[in-house]
């Protein structure tokens, strides 16, 4: 059996977005609110609640509350599925013990000038909603 090269190309746009992703996930334990910010675009929303707070928020101020917050070093994160359609992606990334919360965030991304980017953010904190 032989692998298409539109196979290998799908299989390099997967790894592309995981690695899109990689300062995200390395955030929530470095707790570092630039790393975080840098895999948005400008205009990207954040909305979800915690502790029955809706919160709504843009890029810049995350990456505050997440300097604000400090580092998780016994977080676990995985990327429980990648979606991927042309230049539009989605990804669900599952955290526990991030600052004692569980959390699931839906990421939508899409691909500019070769680099995908997170266009918009919803969460949700389980427990603590």
């Amino acid at each position: 059996m032989e692998i298409t090269q539109n196979e290998t190309q799908e299989f390099n746009e997967y790894k592309a977005v995981a690695k899109a992703l990689q300062p995200y996930i390395d955030s929530a334990r470095t707790g570092n609110g630039k790393l975080i910010r840098s895999v948005f675009y400008d205009h990207t929303h954040i909305v979800g609640s915690m502790d029955g707070q809706f919160m709504n928020l843009d890029a810049d101020k995350f990456g505050e509350v997440m300097d604000s917050l400090g580092e998780s070093k016994d977080v676990q994160n995985h990327i429980a599925w990648i979606d991927i359609s042309g230049p539009a992606a989605a990804a669900k990334i599952e955290s526990i013990n991030w600052l004692g919360f569980r959390f699931t965030d839906f990421l939508v991304l899409y691909k500019k000038d070769g680099e995908w980017k997170v266009s918009g953010k919803t969460f949700d904190s389980h427990s603590r909603n």
